[in-house]
């Protein structure tokens, strides 16, 4: 049985009784980064007197998962109780945990997710935009047309949206958004649950100057408030549903606005095809 389990993203009291119940009667610890596994063992042997030695650890991580996979004992994982870790937080949320969810679900391995922190759920909770739906797109590409096509799709997404950052990038990115939209309202928070935990809330353009002469740590999570209004120069949904062109390129070029598929926004076109008849 492989469990995924959630760890503290700051504040070691966060980790829940059943998560330790597990970590104890796990043989083994698949992680992100083995050093960071063993240094939260250590803290939460010293914080809650529980004993978490004994322990192996493997890594698995972005640039070796595949090959990882490749290599794991399928009835290893079957016949003993293994966790797997993020280096923060839930597991399989921006790491390569969901890959081995996948690796479970096509073995016919049982695994079981335990919930616990949660930084972007955090984040929007403590944001005070209260929408219902929201996107979350993780860490952007670092630079490049990527990164240009990506920040254009959370700034003209019709719902508030969820960005990761980290703490060299966060400058970049509230200059980028100021440049963009300098009014565009973002809720900041870093080193959540943590001792310096702090949060900002503003207009982009306000909050790169206040920020650009500080000295950034930590790790960020930013919330960016939806926008009524299209950016100059930015094409928007209505836009491409007024062209005279086949719903199969309508599809393609509303997934590069959205956080949509192709074959997800094929669909919706299909569908709002039907209503209207």
């Amino acid at each position: 049985m492989l469990y995924f389990v959630a760890t503290p993203i700051g504040n070691l009291e966060d980790i829940s009784k059943r998560a330790l119940r597990v970590l104890k009667l796990s043989s083994l610890i698949i992680c992100e980064d083995t050093r960071v596994a063993k240094k939260l063992f250590a803290l939460l042997e010293e914080k809650f007197q529980i004993d978490l030695k004994n322990k192996k650890f493997l890594s698995l991580h972005s640039h070796n998962a595949q090959k990882r996979l490749e290599k794991l004992d399928i009835s290893l994982l079957k016949e003993n109780i293994i966790s797997y870790l993020s280096d923060a937080g839930m597991p399989a949320i921006s790491d390569p945990g969901c890959e081995l969810v996948k690796f479970c679900q096509e073995n016919g391995i049982d695994y079981e997710v335990l919930p616990g922190a949660n930084a972007l759920l955090l984040a929007y909770a403590s944001s005070g935009f209260c929408e219902s739906q929201f996107s979350f797109f993780g860490f952007l590409p670092h630079k490049g047309k990527q990164r240009e096509e990506e920040l254009n799709r959370v700034l003209n997404s019709p719902i508030n949206s969820i960005i990761y950052e980290s703490p060299h990038r966060l400058l970049k990115l509230l200059k980028e958004i100021s440049q963009k939209d300098p009014n565009r309202e973002l809720f900041l928070i870093k080193e959540a649950t943590k001792m310096y935990e702090t949060k900002f809330k503003n207009k982009a353009s306000i909050l790169y100057e206040e920020l650009k002469d500080e000295k950034i740590k930590g790790e960020w999570v930013v919330v960016v408030k939806k926008s009524d209004s299209k950016l100059k120069g930015e094409i928007t949904k209505d836009d491409i549903l007024k062209l005279n062109i086949s719903k199969k390129e309508k599809a393609k070029l509303l997934s590069k606005i959205s956080n949509l598929s192709v074959k997800e926004c094929y669909n919706l076109l299909l569908k709002n095809d039907k209503s209207k008849n």
